[in-house]
């Protein structure tokens, strides 16, 4: 009878339903809903990575922002730990500032990017303001390539999970599901957040940020079927008095009102609610990501037996989709549109890549940077569809030209020669022609200046320009430096001072080669003023004129510029060179005859440790050929500058104008350790020989007789760099501190 009643019990026990077993009738749809919060939205990969752990199979994805941008990639088949690889490599002030490499620069758009700190719109005469600081081009180009693998899809429920994102249509304030197009289009729009990027223009659509309306899409999400819903909120919550100290603030905060009230009750939707701690991070705190990537996966532990009773009511998940690793692409064919000034072969010029065959991403990226360095176009887009049966795919490119064809620039310098001065760009492009360009720079401080240009870019073709400038400063020089005979007089006079001013016009053909090599040759005039008012001459004036002629000259150069940053260079090689013969002068002295001058400079810069300590060697020469009494053209050495004019050459340990001849050679090694990001300490030792006729002596070949050193700290900024220097010289046996502010110009 015992035996009887056991089995009796012992099947009761198995019809009853436990956490022990499931039934395999049952299986519960989970979605996913990701807000936005910019950075700290990066919390939502830890998160996932607690999701994955508890074995939660997610059924659908609905995401806003910075949550769209995450939930896309998760969808598309990434997994938590890779995403965490990507957004620990990833440069994020590099991407939101849309900052390109030096190297896909044109030689004009460098001088550009490396002389104005502040460029604004002013057509019709009118300044205005760029409706974003970044027009989010550097990451709809890694989105692309992030998501190529799922190019195809344009139906987002048809991705390896379901997925939408919501924007914002900035003209009427409706949120918008997106949940077809082109999926890296889709994210971009739905995390344009207002004044850090340009709106996306989708179908007729302009969309920003969808955190602006429903940052946290739960019924959106609910209504795709999820039964259960995991939610992760990345929303600051409204701020007290004391933390409104700004008008940017004030603004977040007014613009916190819906959503934060909007998550009372979305929370109570929630099945499973997890907010990461986001205290004291902000939209843009992209370099505290592994920190928030912690905090989110602390906050998905929380939850963990949550989490896994959930996973106990799915049934058997399949094996992960995995995202295919790829290099490169096969382009068959290019279609644009949108380009009305441009032509196909500048643009094609540009992307100095194939349209043809396989291309890798690497070279893909460098063509889009090359293109967008113009700063010719607004908005890039593109895509790949394969047509027909064509074994690669057709590149279609969308191109929204830049309607701003005049610009206001501003500029702030200060140094020891030129002293305190501010810049005053105007530049219109299309002045005459789609590819010409027309610029004019003030310069207004203790010494007047201005530049002149109009250049009518060919690319590959040769191209056409003029250049007009005028320049002044005044120094302090030994006498010791002066021409032969001119300071016989001034017995007992250690130095005097210099006024110097130049006045350069030019005419020339240029041909540029992948934006790096450039090669030209042109007509040149230029007047020469050398004098002092300090001493006299002994005539009935009261200064000392040294030079008062006007010279012409038929001129050659060709320069190579790689270097990756032109004032802190890690890696790339430089080279400069210069030949003018001066077949005429009005003459001042009276005793003028033919000559030639040539020079050149070159450098090498190399990484030695990581990205964080380099080494820089230059050397440069040059010589007169034939004699000439051009004092204002003669090689002078000494002080510190990068744009110092004619053949005056810096040299640490001396002064400005402190050495020089008609030849001179000298080398230099700088070893720069940037110990912070932006911050720099540097060491630089640099020697020379000078002289009349050097070369044809051999006196070059002698130990030098200057030698320089110096120790310094420079900061990046906006502005430009910020150096302090301390320089001295064993010959000079003493010491010079040099300061310099903003860009060199």
């Amino acid at each position: 009878m015992k035996k009887h009643i056991f089995l009796f019990l012992w099947c009761c026990i198995l019809t009853v339903p436990g956490h022990a077993q499931q039934d395999p009738d049952e299986d519960v749809r989970v979605g996913l809903v990701l807000s936005g919060g910019g950075a700290k939205g990066l919390a939502h990969i830890g998160v996932l990575k607690a999701i994955e752990e508890a074995g939660v199979r997610i059924d659908y994805i609905g995401g806003t922002s910075m949550g769209g941008i995450i939930g896309a990639l998760y969808a598309s088949g990434y997994r938590a730990e890779q995403l965490d690889s990507i957004f620990h490599v990833v440069d994020f002030s590099e991407l939101i500032q849309d900052n390109l490499p030096r190297s896909a620069r044109t030689f004009y758009e460098k001088e550009n990017y490396e002389r104005y700190a502040l460029t604004l719109p002013f057509d019709r005469f009118r300044v205005s303001f760029p409706r974003a600081l970044s027009k989010g081009q550097n990451i709809y180009n890694l989105l692309v390539k992030l998501l190529y693998h799922v190019n195809d899809v344009e139906d987002f429920s048809k991705l390896p999970i379901p997925f939408f994102c919501i924007a914002t249509n900035v003209e009427t304030g409706e949120a918008v599901k997106l949940d077809k197009g082109y999926l890296p289009e889709a994210i971009l729009a739905s995390g344009a957040f207002p004044s850090l990027f340009n709106p996306v223009d989708i179908d007729g659509n302009v969309l920003i940020d969808g955190g602006v309306v429903n940052n946290y899409p739960i019924r959106e999400l609910r209504k795709l079927g999820a039964d259960k819903i995991i939610g992760v909120d990345v929303q600051d919550p409204l701020a007290d008095r004391d933390q409104l100290s700004s008008a940017m603030d004030i603004l977040f905060q007014i613009n916190n009102y819906r959503t934060v009230n909007d998550m009372k009750l979305k929370r109570e939707e929630t099945d499973v609610y997890i907010k990461p701690d986001i205290k004291g991070f902000s939209v843009v705190s992209f370099d505290k990501g592994p920190v928030i990537i912690a905090n989110g996966e602390e906050a998905g532990r929380e939850h963990i037996a949550e989490l896994e009773a959930l996973a106990a009511k799915q049934r058997k998940r399949e094996e992960p989709f995995r995202t295919p690793v790829r290099d490169s692409i096969d382009i068959d064919g290019l279609v644009l549109q949108g380009n009305e000034k441009y032509s196909r072969a500048y643009i094609k010029g540009k992307l100095r890549f194939t349209t043809s065959g396989r291309v890798s991403f690497q070279k893909f990226d460098q063509g889009l940077a090359n293109l967008a360095a113009t700063n010719n176009f607004e908005s890039i887009r593109y895509r790949f569809l394969k047509d027909g049966d064509q074994e690669g795919r057709t590149m279609y490119m969308t191109l929204k030209e830049n309607r701003n064809s005049m610009l206001l620039r501003f500029g702030l310098h200060y140094d020891a020669l030129y002293k305190s001065a501010a810049l005053v760009n105007l530049t219109k492009k299309q002045f005459l022609f789609d590819d010409d360009v027309l610029s004019v720079d003030l310069v207004l401080g203790d010494n007047f200046r201005y530049n002149l240009d109009y250049y009518i870019d060919k690319g590959f073709y040769w191209s056409f320009g003029v250049h007009s400038s005028y320049n002044r400063f005044d120094a302090d020089v030994a006498l010791e430096n002066l021409p032969e005979g001119e300071s016989e007089q001034w017995a007992g006079i250690n130095q005097i001072g210099v006024n110097f001013s130049d006045l350069t016009n030019q005419i020339y053909l240029q041909t540029v080669f992948r934006e790096e090599f450039s090669v030209g040759a042109g007509l040149e005039h230029k007047r020469l003023k050398m004098e002092s008012k300090t001493v006299s001459d002994g005539s009935n004036r009261r200064e000392t004129i040294f030079d008062n002629s006007d010279y012409f000259s038929l001129y050659g150069f060709m320069k190579l510029d790689t270097y990756d940053n032109r004032y802190f260079p890690k890696r790339g090689l430089y080279f400069n060179s210069d030949f003018h013969f001066y077949f005429a002068s009005s003459d001042y002295h009276d005793n003028f005859s033919e000559f030639s001058i040539g020079k050149a400079s070159a450098g090498i810069a190399t990484p030695l440790v990581g990205r964080y300590l380099s080494l820089n060697v230059s050397t440069g020469a040059g010589t007169v050929f034939g004699e000439t009494y051009a004092d204002g053209l003669s090689f002078i050495l000494g002080g510190y500058g990068n744009d110092l004019i004619n053949n005056f050459t810096p040299f640490l340990g001396y002064d400005f104008m402190s050495f020089g001849g008609n030849s001179y050679i000298k080398a230099a090694a700088t070893l720069d350790l940037e110990f912070i990001r932006k911050n720099h300490l540097n060491f630089t030792a640099n020697m020379a020989n000078t002289g009349e006729d050097i070369f044809a002596h051999g006196d070059w070949l002698d130990k030098p007789a200057y030698t320089g050193y110096a120790v310094g700290y420079g900061l990046e900024t906006f502005l430009g760099p910020i150096e302090l220097k301390y320089s001295w010289s064993p010959e000079r046996g003493k010491g010079r501190w040099f300061f310099n502010l903003g860009f060199w110009f």
